[in-house]
């Protein structure tokens, strides 16, 4: 697996990588450690948390008495914010990374609005919203973590910031699933302890992390890999805020 993407990708400089799937799957942990692991490994990265706004905006509509986001701006409303926010997020993620060097770890992705807005039932407005994120290349490997719903459900509700329903978790999974870009997706099975899916993340990326013995040979992630397409600190730097 891991012999197989380093003679595909060869010697590539790797200057982005996403960490994509449904709330409660792992994401934040995730790109943290891996940023974490590229600086250690001399390759120094920078975490970038591509908010949406949503946490911003439920918090805002609680003051207002509504009980979410949704209530407060309605659907198409919450998805126009979420996808000019991300957008943003995103431009200035990579441009930052232009400026300094160093590899992009993005939590949230392109691939995550287009998912909320098919979630939202609001798929009217996802070409819109290709089109504004089309002028971003692709990063060298995105990761989507899959865990059960009801797994991200208790673990939400552990972290105790925010709240999403049952139902939404299940309708964000078959999104994900049924996005035209999920055959390019290395595929992760986030449902077992952060050590362990965070050694398969870097086992998927050893040209990068040669001396890493986390990314040493194990089991494959449980999903198709993408093919290949498309820094000045000691450590990784956080920029965004969760949505």
């Amino acid at each position: 697996m891991a012999s197989s993407l380093r003679t595909r990708r060869g010697r590539a400089r790797l200057r982005a990588v996403a960490l994509i799937g449904i709330d409660g799957s792992g994401k934040t942990t995730q790109a943290h450690r891996l940023a974490q692991a590229l600086t250690a490994a001399g390759r120094p990265a920078t975490y970038h948390r591509n908010a949406g706004g949503r946490r911003w905006l439920g918090r805002i509509a609680q003051r207002f008495g509504r009980p979410d986001a949704q209530r407060l701006v309605g659907r198409d409303g919450l998805l126009v914010v979420e996808s000019v926010l991300r957008w943003l997020a995103i431009a200035l993620a990579l441009i930052s990374c232009l400026v300094t060097g160093r590899t992009a770890v993005m939590d949230r992705w392109s691939a995550c609005q287009y998912a909320s807005i098919r979630a939202h039932g609001g798929q009217r407005w996802e070409r819109l919203a290709r089109a504004g994120y089309r002028i971003f290349p692709a990063p060298r490997v995105t990761f989507l973590l899959t865990v059960d719903p009801a797994e991200a459900y208790r673990r939400i509700e552990r972290r105790g910031t925010d709240h999403e329903t049952i139902q939404w978790l299940t309708a964000a999974t078959a999104a994900y699933r049924g996005l035209p870009e999920y055959g390019s997706f290395v595929v992760v099975d986030g449902n077992g302890p952060p050590e362990e899916v965070a050694r398969r993340i870097r086992a998927h990326l050893s040209e990068w992390l040669p001396d890493d013995p986390a990314a040493g040979p194990g089991p494959a992630p449980a999903g198709p890999r993408r093919p290949a397409g498309g820094a000045g600190r000691d450590g990784p730097v956080p920029v965004q805020a969760r949505p």
